[in-house]
């Protein structure tokens, strides 16, 4: 969703228009599995009796990264409707972007320290250690907050919104002040959005593997309850570097571009077209994930059931409790047995 010069005068092709349109049903789509899915996620986190896992707290984290991802879409999906026309002012347009791209930021990180801590508990699990305390885990993931926002200042610094005569709209324009900005902004992304992660997340992931073919270790009861988390834990990282692995090799291909090693309109259209396919597919990553819990974690589901009934059977005793209450008599509390006996009726006839 960059616009700049280059980008006018090789950008009319046909193939821009096809994607144009179907770019706002798509965003309109994710938006609303996101907001739902990972309202669903919070609730169930923040809704339940017994005290977080350092688990929940990262992925209640990523669950709030990537509702804050869906509810910054739909502006931009009615941006493209209306052929990239900006309505929303200066201060949204530099305040939605930062939010986007800090929540690629913040969801490898999360993705990251949720693998070290399955690690952990599996293949170390007779070995405590802080980094399994979830009060060390809510400072590491503020801090995670304050990176994400630190690497994601130049979308504050130098979004605004410009006027093109050319096409006659105002758009939400990147402006950087050199063109090695570009450099720096992708170089940005593929190290610290994916090198750097990702030699960690392979190492966790390959000794949690290892751990969960390993029998013996099976046999102790800790580490089978932790086995079913690893497995959810395995599912979303895969399906984050399928979604957003695309979108790194775009990025290292537009640094070949940068130092104009292939030139020429086609390659341009080729490399835009291809920066807003695989950015697409990765914004669909934030409304994958709830599905993946409800889908692959059975823990997950357990405590959503629980939850809800929790939820049904404390409506019906507090209505019952309201009946009970509402009588200030003898005579009243006996006229009261009849609703509560069709609110719960007898198992059998005999009663």
């Amino acid at each position: 969703m960059d616009l700049n010069s280059s980008t006018l005068v090789c950008n009319d092709t046909a193939a821009w228009t096809w994607l144009s349109s179907l770019q706002p049903p798509f965003l309109a789509l994710i938006s609303i599995l996101g907001v739902l899915g990972n309202s669903l996620v919070l609730c169930v986190f923040c809704l339940q009796r017994k005290p977080w896992s350092v688990a929940d707290v990262y992925l209640g984290n990523l669950a709030a990264a990537d509702l804050i991802m869906v509810l910054c879409l739909p502006f931009w999906a009615v941006t493209i409707a209306r052929d990239y026309q900006w309505s929303f002012g200066q201060v949204l347009c530099k305040t939605i972007s930062t939010f986007i791209s800090m929540n690629y930021f913040c969801s490898v990180f999360f993705l990251m320290l949720v693998s070290v801590d399955r690690y952990l508990a599996l293949a170390k699990p007779m070995n405590p250690s802080n980094l399994r305390c979830p009060r060390w885990a809510k400072r590491v993931c503020v801090l995670i907050w304050v990176v994400g926002f630190i690497l994601s200042f130049p979308a504050l610094l130098f979004r605004r919104v410009s006027f093109f005569p050319d096409l006659g709209i105002e758009a939400c324009f990147l402006q950087y002040p050199h063109p090695a900005w570009v450099l720096q902004r992708n170089l940005t992304t593929n190290v610290f959005g994916f090198l750097l992660p990702l030699p960690v997340i392979s190492l966790c992931t390959f000794h949690i593997v290892k751990a969960l073919k390993n029998r013996g270790l099976l046999i102790q009861p800790r580490v089978q309850k932790e086995r079913k988390a690893a497995q959810l834990v395995l599912t979303v990282l895969t399906v984050f570097l399928l979604c957003w692995t695309p979108f790194q090799l775009v990025r290292f291909l537009n640094t070949l571009d940068y130092f104009q090693l292939m030139p020429g309109c086609l390659w341009e259209n080729i490399l835009q077209i291809s920066n807003e396919l695989a950015t697409y597919l990765g914004y669909s990553n934030s409304s994958m994930n709830p599905f993946l819990y409800v889908i692959v974690g059975s823990h997950f589901r357990k405590r959503a059931q629980g939850l809800f009934r929790m939820k049904s059977s404390s409506s019906v005793q507090t209505n019952a409790t309201v009946i009970s209450k509402s009588s200030d008599s003898p005579k009243d509390i006996r006229t009261t047995r009849l609703p509560l006996k069709a609110a719960f009726p007898p198992v059998t006839n005999a009663i």
